[in-house]
């Protein structure tokens, strides 16, 4: 068998031919995942140091490197994020939650302790809708959300330089960086279910306003637990954790890759090979490799924090968070369905955060929905993705370009002279209206007739061969005399109003040279 097949259910091949063929025996997979969210407070979550990019070893203090007499303050802003994240994923948040100390030594882990929450998480039971790739849509149980903080990091490709040796160097910084962590229930059966799931997961607490989301720097990380089951089994196989995705395309890559190894292995009478175990992920390879075994509860030795209070949620606190919370990315899809935009251009639309509020904003202008959604995803998007800057960046304001859709709508300027205009307009030039800077470039469209109409009558002058070729039966020529018009007027001519003068002078010229 093929180990890259990408696959949540494989079957055993069929016997030799003079053997009687035994029932087929399938197999599914059964995911889950566990995602690590650096929440972007402007503090650590139990000490009052900065928990903001800075030079190595510099947002540190003895809190958050567990010197000893010390005590940690949980942040309130951490508890609030924490409700937001469980409210948005439809959890019920618990009254009563406390922290536990999570007992493991890694080099990076200035206590030899994390401070997480165990028995009692501050959110449990919600749920989350994703669209799947075939358009449908599919919800996944959340089994928790709780708080805690995060380890420092290990330096190992610039460690020769900085250190002049081999050993590998730590910063602390991150240590004490505020995390949730949100656990699903098993719910996905593919790579593709996983990868779903994921990226509304990542889009909701960026709509949220709970982390910047940019996985490359780490703001979220997926383990995902891969285990696989005869098909009609209830009773989980063995799982298998792969650390540290932060890739979509990758982590659809790397769960089916884990799912064809361990059916294969399945089939192959080699089941026990399938052991509690970490794995990574390599790109080049796209396969999965072992890292370590996996830990189990006991290892952890958790107790529960005694240098930090229970956590105590009022009713209170819960509206005041509800009350503050942003539009949900499905709430914004809801609404822009509403407006009858295509279903293709609100994905596009609520994918990032800054898309939708860029906008939101154009629409607040005034400028109609199917068109301002047109230009937006349009030269606007293609005017980002090229000199790579993000929408919250653009020199152009939303209300620039309302204005210039507005006067595109309303006939002031065509769609030809708005594609002119816009590259001027995204270097930040017509800041001081739209209408006057297009004046100024004497590109505002004529739409008064008598003009259009002398216009014409110009053309048709000096035209007067073509013109005798069109009264004699020759029509298509019409689309000559528009051309030269177009040309004549620098394409500053409405269009429709060009027509009409057009048909009108023509039928004129064709029932004059026929009297």
């Amino acid at each position: 068998m093929d180990s890259n097949t990408s696959a949540s259910r494989l079957c055993c091949s069929a016997a030799p031919a003079s053997v009687a063929a035994p029932p087929e025996v399938a197999y599914e997979a059964v995911i889950g995942i566990e995602c690590h969210i650096q929440l972007n407070t402007r503090t650590k979550a139990f000490c009052s140091c900065l928990a903001g990019s800075a030079p190595v070893n510099t947002n540190v203090c003895p809190i958050c490197l567990g010197h000893p007499g010390t005590l940690p303050v949980m942040s309130t802003g951490v508890l609030k994020k924490g409700i937001t994240a469980g409210l948005a994923l439809n959890c019920s948040i618990a009254r009563l939650s406390k922290f536990d100390r999570k007992q493991y030594f890694y080099p990076d882990l200035p206590k030899g302790y994390q401070i997480s929450q165990f028995d009692l998480p501050l959110c449990y039971e919600g749920s989350l809708e994703a669209q799947l790739p075939d358009g449908q849509t599919k919800h996944f149980g959340i089994t928790r959300v709780h708080m805690e903080e995060d380890a420092g990091k290990l330096m190992h490709d610039g460690a020769n330089q900085l250190s002049g040796s081999d050993s590998s160097l730590v910063d602390y910084n991150r240590a004490g960086v505020p995390l949730l962590e949100v656990v699903s229930e098993p719910d996905m059966r593919s790579g593709a279910e996983a990868a779903a799931y994921a990226s509304e997961l990542r889009r909701t607490m960026c709509f949220m306003g709970l982390t910047e989301g940019i996985m490359a720097q780490g703001h979220m990380r997926f383990d995902v637990n891969v285990s696989v089951r005869r098909e009609g089994e209830s009773k989980l196989g063995t799982k298998v954790e792969v650390k540290n995705m932060n890739s979509f395309a990758a982590m659809q890559r790397a769960i089916d890759f884990e799912i064809s190894r361990q059916v294969a292995l399945h089939r192959d009478g080699q089941a026990h090979e399938v052991v509690q175990e970490t794995r990574l992920y390599d790109e080049s390879t796209s396969q999965t490799f072992s890292m370590r075994s996996k830990e189990g509860l006991a290892d952890y030795r958790y107790f529960p924090e005694p240098d930090l209070p229970p956590v105590r949620v009022t009713d209170e606190l819960i509206d005041e968070v509800q009350g503050s919370m942003q539009e949900s990315p499905a709430a914004v899809r809801s609404r822009y369905l509403d407006m009858d935009l295509p279903i293709a251009d609100v994905l596009i639309l609520t994918d990032e955060k800054p898309f939708s509020r860029y906008f939101d904003a154009v629409l607040e202008a005034g400028a109609p929905p199917k068109l301002a959604a047109n230009w937006v995803l349009g030269d606007v998007m293609a005017h980002s993705k090229v000199n790579q800057i993000s929408f919250d960046k653009l020199e152009m304001a939303p209300a620039t370009l309302a204005e210039l859709v507005c006067a595109i709508d309303e006939g002031l300027v065509s769609g030809k002279i708005g594609k002119q205009v816009l590259p001027m307009l995204l270097q930040g030039e017509g800041k001081n209206g739209v209408k006057s800077f297009m004046e100024q470039k004497r590109l505002i469209q004529i739409s008064d007739m008598s003009a259009i109409e002398d216009i014409v009558n110009d053309v048709l002058s000096q035209n007067q061969q073509q013109l005798q070729q069109y009264c004699a039966g020759k029509t298509k020529l019409q689309g000559f005399f528009v051309g030269q018009v177009m040309k004549a007027s620098k394409g500053l001519v409405n269009p429709k109003l060009l027509n009409q003068a057009l048909n009108k002078k023509l039928k004129e010229a064709s029932e004059a040279a026929t009297a």
